[in-house]
């Protein structure tokens, strides 16, 4: 298994590969091993653990995984990258590499077919920028067996999805990912560490699942949809935004359910916690059966 890490080691593997880095795929390839270090140290890891890695690029990352899990499931969007992968990861056992995009698969599946004895499994990535989102909701939304994740994103996506109310972070992203999640970040990463070289600082975040959701809306379908129409305008206060958002539902049967929640007419959407837009939720659901 080749070593990478390094700013040169990255830089020859690509010229001798004569690879050609993709912005629309997202690439930035991590050269500093001691950031891959903390990552495999902060995600909790353990020789009996299957990870799923989204875009492994180089491998810098993926070494470590191998030495330090039971199996590492890589996903590689790029075919230009599987023959580099295939070559320095030939010898390692516990590697399987699939090309494809990690949207269109069955996650559960994949991991099931190939480590069967796998009860539940982590993610730990450096993600692309431009398609954190999706992938960070396609594992939250569809996979019933994804124990934790560990993400390298963009520092602001980071601080967002780990805000609390009544800062200028918080939004619908950060109520529909800690609705079933704890999330933390872990450490921050200057954009220097990487080829090519960001506009923006990333940021490691850990996303555990919650074995068990406290508080469940009656519709959930319906309350995620609410959230985002909640955080239409954050300048608006919560009942406008719910006003013109919520066309089939009138003023009246609004302003009874923020009476019912306890919520003041002026309020917005930024100074409720989880718990509070789940009521609210019931409520205005409810009133449209």
């Amino acid at each position: 298994m080749k070593k990478l890490a390094s700013v040169s080691e990255v830089t020859q593997t690509l010229r001798n590969n004569d690879f050609r880095i993709k912005k629309h795929f997202g690439q930035n390839f991590i050269t500093d091993s001691n950031i891959i270090d903390e990552i495999i140290r902060s995600s909790g890891v353990s020789k009996n653990d299957v990870v799923i890695e989204v875009g492994p690029g180089m491998g810098s990352l993926t070494q470590k995984l191998v030495e330090s899990t039971k199996h590492v499931i890589a996903v590689e969007i790029d075919r230009d990258l599987v023959p580099i992968l295939s070559k320095n990861f030939a010898d390692v056992p516990n590697f399987t590499l699939i090309q494809g995009d990690i949207l269109d698969m069955d996650v559960d599946q994949m991991v099931q077919n190939i480590c069967p004895d796998a009860i539940n499994f982590y993610v730990i990535s450096n993600l692309p920028y431009y398609i954190t989102t999706p992938i960070l909701m396609k594992f939250l939304e569809t996979s019933q067996h994804v124990k934790k994740m560990i993400y390298m994103m963009q520092l602001e996506v980071a601080e967002r999805i780990s805000s609390k109310p009544n800062t200028k972070d918080y939004n619908a992203l950060s109520i529909a990912i800690q609705y079933r999640a704890n999330t933390k970040i872990l450490f921050r990463v200057p954009r220097t560490v990487f080829i090519p070289q960001p506009n923006v600082d990333s940021a490691v975040v850990s996303i555990e699942l919650k074995q068990v959701i406290p508080q469940r809306p009656m519709n959930e379908a319906f309350f995620f949809r609410f959230i985002h129409i909640a955080f239409a305008q954050r300048r608006k206060t919560l009942f406008n935004n719910l006003r013109f958002g919520l066309s089939n539902i009138s003023e009246e049967e609004i302003k009874d359910a923020l009476v019912k929640a306890n919520i003041a007419p002026a309020a917005r959407a930024e100074s409720l916690d989880i718990e509070k837009f789940i009521i609210l939720s019931d409520l205005i659901d409810k009133s449209n059966i």
